[in-house]
């Protein structure tokens, strides 16, 4: 006489790894400093990023919203720039544009 096989067989053995809990740093530090220092915001958020994907913490959105803020202010700065450049070649070529006193 056979039995059926057993339906609560062991599992393969896995190693404990702790629950990863918390913010990643990273991603504070992109939020952060996308409206500091835009250039960094974009920095941290990729690395945020990467080591959210690697290790499971928290803090995927923050990595996002530092990402997006920084590059939007980097478009607008890059505008900015080119306007101001626009302006400066403007007023330089057209003098009476702006009066200046006659004493």
């Amino acid at each position: 006489m056979s039995y059926p096989p057993d339906p609560y067989q062991q599992q393969p053995y896995q190693p404990y790894q702790p629950p990863v809990t918390g913010t990643n740093t990273m991603a504070i530090l992109s939020i952060i400093f996308a409206f500091v220092f835009w250039p960094l915001g974009i920095v941290f958020g990729h690395i945020a990023k990467g080591q959210i994907r690697r290790t499971g913490e928290g803090g995927g959105g923050l990595a996002s919203a530092g990402l997006i803020i920084g590059y939007i202010f980097g478009v607008l700065t890059i505008i900015g720039c080119g306007l101001w450049i626009a302006l400066v070649a403007f007023v330089s070529t057209h003098p009476n544009v702006i009066p200046t006193p006659t004493p």
